[in-house]
């Protein structure tokens, strides 16, 4: 139809619709990975109203395929048809509270990029419904034609449905077993491999759903239940909170609460393990930002402060509701975001306040190392700006051992003490300390070495008029003896007992 806009210009309107085969490929390659796409479907299944989500991911047979099933509301076909086309909603219009969906795209996205076969059984009020996408059969025809199967019950698959609810299938996971020319078990190592990656990322992404004794949401992947990794340790008596600090913004508040993490030596270490992830404590500080409860951002500071070793404990939640998609920017897959302004700017200053406080958990064990009242092994030295570690020569065994010296020898024994000081490897050091500094540890002392520290402690300690009441919690609070307290209190027992 021919349109007439102003004196000087004709426009006509033509169609220019996509071709069918072209876009529904390049909605293959929006950067989805197994781990977040499964946690696309888990999103509608939530908003679905399901408390009960079950992944069952059969990789080795000659039929493999993976499918998500909820006992949600389920769709009817209409619906069904509807929630199967590409851009089934506008993300500018209003949400419900509990919906966790953005563009209408997340179902179909998210299967395309893991298989060429997506088939989706629905069941409302006990009717069943079952729509298919087959890219191979939309390559084939190059339109937007939907197969819609009348009979589900007669589907491999169909037994997976047991109530109300929906099961997503996708089948031909060409994305995720690779090419056909690979040896098969070298695909299926592959597949397992990320379905262990996908297992902790979903229970972090949906801790604040699998927590508590009654959870919203029970979720299994074959058949074993995940348990929740909150990633800021709320739980945890040693982890510090700071107030919640609040945000208003014109589409809503934004709410933000600062963690630091109890150091590791306060926590178990699996779960402290589990917290790191795969990347490290040093990764994984920094901003966690949940949509609706659903973690969205994991760590990093988003150009907001540099990651660090002594603020690999700060975490910062930071609650927005879904009426703010726009301004965060959030993507497609719910995997990024940017900060808006405002919030930019408040985080700038809460957070020069917040690393403080990781920045003291770590280092205030480093300085009870080198506290005077504590006979240290080491002295920390500052000199001409430059920081060295040195054995302390006054320490009660040196000084014991080095009076039963004859004169002509003691100069020799605290020569071999400095070379030691010296030899210390500093670069070694510091890249394991960089790299895992869970794993540095102490070595184990020799019983008699320790009976020697022990007692020449114990003794100046006498000496210099500490109470036999009050000797046992100043020697605790030595670090060295700390870590080895069982063993060291009997030793004090056993000195004591023999001046009593």
């Amino acid at each position: 139809m021919e349109l007439v806009t102003d004196s000087e210009y004709q426009v006509r309107e033509i169609q220019a619709a996509p071709y069918a085969s072209s876009l529904i490929e390049g909605h293959r390659d929006f950067g989805y990975s197994l781990e977040t796409a499964l946690a696309d479907i888990v999103d509608n299944s939530i908003t679905a109203g399901a408390s009960e989500i079950r992944i069952t991911a059969i990789t080795s047979s000659d039929s493999p395929y993976i499918a998500i099933v909820d006992n949600g509301s389920g769709m009817a076909e209409a619906e069904l048809v509807e929630a199967m086309k590409l851009g089934a909603k506008n993300p500018t219009h209003a949400r419900l509270r509990k919906d966790l969906g953005r563009f209408g795209l997340g179902m179909k996205s998210a299967s395309f990029s893991q298989c060429r076969q997506l088939t989706v059984i629905s069941r409302k009020d006990g009717k069943d419904t079952c729509a298919r996408w087959d890219l191979d059969h939309v390559a084939f025809r190059n339109d937007w034609t939907l197969t819609i199967i009348d009979n589900p019950e007669k589907l491999t698959h169909y037994q997976l449905l047991t109530s109300n609810g929906t099961a997503v299938i996708w089948e031909k996971l060409d994305r995720l077993l690779g090419e056909t020319s690979l040896p098969q078990g070298k695909s299926i190592e592959h597949a397992n491999a990320e379905l262990v990656k996908s297992e902790r990322h979903l229970c972090q992404v949906f801790h604040r759903f699998l927590e508590g004794t009654k959870p919203r949401l029970s979720l299994y992947l074959n058949n074993r239940k995940l348990k929740p990794l909150d990633p800021l340790c709320s739980d945890h008596p040693a982890t510090q909170k700071d107030p919640e600090e609040v945000i208003p913004l014109s589409k809503g508040y934004v709410r933000i609460r600062c963690h630091t993490l109890p150091h590791h030596r306060k926590m178990d270490s699996d779960y402290w393990d589990a917290l790191a992830g795969p990347e490290g404590h040093v990764k994984s500080q920094g901003l966690y930002i949940y949509r609706e409860d659903r973690l969205i951002i994991a760590g990093g500071w988003l150009g907001l402060t540099k990651q660090t070793e002594l603020t690999k404990l700060c975490r910062i939640a930071i609650d927005i509701p879904n009426t703010m998609d726009s301004e965060w920017k959030i993507d497609v897959k719910k995997a990024s975001a940017q900060l808006p302004p405002q919030v930019r700017e408040r985080l700038k200053r809460i957070i020069e306040r917040f690393v403080g406080t990781s920045k003291r958990t770590y280092s205030a064990r480093g300085k009870k190392l080198v506290d005077e009242d504590l006979h240290p092994l080491w002295n920390r030295v500052i000199a001409n700006g430059q920081i060295s570690f040195k054995p302390n020569l006054d320490h009660p065994v040196f000084s014991s051992y080095a009076n039963q010296l004859p004169e002509d020898l003691k100069d020799g024994f605290y020569r071999c003490l400095r070379l030691v000081g010296s030899g210390l490897p500093i670069d070694t050091l510091h890249a394991e300390l960089v790299g895992n500094p869970e794993a540095v540890v102490s070595a184990e002392a020799e019983i008699e070495d320790l009976r020697d520290l022990v007692y020449s402690l114990a003794e100046t300690l006498l000496k210099n008029g500490v109470s036999t009441d009050v000797i046992k919690n100043v020697m605790q609070a030595n670090p060295y003896l700390r870590d080895r307290w069982e063993s060291a209190n009997e030793l004090l027992l056993e000195f004591l007992g023999k001046k009593s």
